[in-house]
């Protein structure tokens, strides 16, 4: 699958996955300047931030990303008219895969369900404190030809970062998802759980493990509190003060892929694709770990213990891959969940080079 010299996106000797990835950033022009357009000048000047850049003064703005419920930067939903909500959306949509959209779409509207458990209570000074329309949109230069270009995607548990150059898709991270509550009751005994498989997966591999293979896995017996990279614009290794056992070094910790049993490595795989899948398919490194090499440098970390409903922490750590999990607040009932690359996040080693060959 995908996989360039310098970034994340399509090798440049794959004409076809070159093709893809074009495709791919011709509907996210598409539906970008189709929702700029439907903008009055005060919303677009609120939507719109500088081009995307490798220098980081001028850049500093689209690298800033939160998953907390504060202001992300953009045109939030609620305040947009109907038909411009559904564009928004629909630019969303192009950087998702369905299962991603629709995942997107319950995780913002779980601000709803936390209304109601808190008591419709206003909070951090909002006139709604739980709001599934303060989400916010914002687009980066202009998105079309070759320059660079971007948007992004954020509020509350929803993070979506995604960068065009030289017309193709450059990079799609940092992309984190999160859920509170991450189980919320149905009718006729059903349960709601947008991230349950990128938790159940990972449980169950680490419960498969022969006692010598958990040690190495399990660093502690309780977990961190957050994800311990934050969300800082580069992932710094030593991260996680006072949780040094667990804390990101750029030398995986945990177990490596080849030290699994084919069960366990396929579901190693899984989870892997739990993470990936959330991109559109054409511009998804999903496929390279099909390829038993490339799992095979992938490490699986686990903090806390390992029973469902205890708080716990896990971590996947390969060659440009870093995905890491908690569920720890609000009783283990509160989940998040990001994808990193830490070489190539917001595109800055694409930008690099594109500016090195056009400047």
């Amino acid at each position: 699958m995908l996989w360039p010299a310098a970034g994340y996106g399509p090798t440049v000797s794959n004409t076809d996955d070159v093709t893809a990835a074009r495709v791919v950033a011709g509907r996210m022009a598409e539906a970008a300047a189709a929702w700029l357009d439907m903008l009055d000048d005060a919303q677009r000047r609120v939507a719109s931030g500088p081009a995307p850049s490798p220098d980081a003064a001028s850049d500093a703005g689209r690298r800033r990303w939160f998953y907390t419920p504060t202001d992300h930067g953009g045109l939030t939903v609620h305040q947009q008219r109907p038909a411009q909500q559904r564009a928004a959306m629909r630019l969303v949509a192009s950087g998702l895969s369905t299962a991603g959209y629709v995942t997107v779409a319950t995780i913002m509207g779980l601000e709803n369900v936390i209304d109601h458990a808190e008591g419709w209570v206003r909070t951090k000074g909002r006139e709604r404190g739980r709001d599934p329309g303060l989400y916010y949109l914002r687009v980066f230069g202009e998105p079309a030809g070759h320059a660079p270009w971007g948007w992004r995607f954020g509020g509350h548990h929803v993070s979506l970062n995604n960068v065009v150059v030289d017309g193709a898709v450059a990079a799609t991270t940092p992309c984190f998802l999160g859920a509170n509550p991450a189980s919320s009751p149905l009718l006729g005994g059903a349960v709601l759980r947008p991230l349950a498989q990128v938790e159940e997966l990972a449980r169950d591999l680490v419960r498969s493990l022969s006692p010598e293979l958990s040690t190495r896995a399990v660093l502690l017996p309780d977990a961190p509190p957050d994800l311990l990279t934050g969300n800082r614009t580069r992932v710094q290794e030593a991260v996680g003060s006072g949780h040094p056992t667990v804390g990101y070094t750029e030398t995986p910790k945990g177990v490596p892929a080849t030290a699994l049993d084919r069960g366990q490595r396929e579901m190693l795989r899984s989870l892997v694709d739990t993470y990936l899948s959330r991109a559109p398919e054409a511009v998804s490194p999903t496929g390279r770990y099909a390829e038993d090499a490339a799992l095979d440098a992938v490490h699986f970390a686990w903090a806390g213990p390992t029973e469902r409903g205890a708080p716990h922490y896990y971590r996947l750590q390969g060659p440009r891959l870093l995905a890491e999990w908690d569920n720890t607040q609000s009783g283990a009932n509160h989940a998040h969940s990001v994808w990193r690359d830490p070489t190539a996040d917001f595109g800055l080693d694409v930008l690099a080079a594109h500016r090195a060959a056009h400047h």
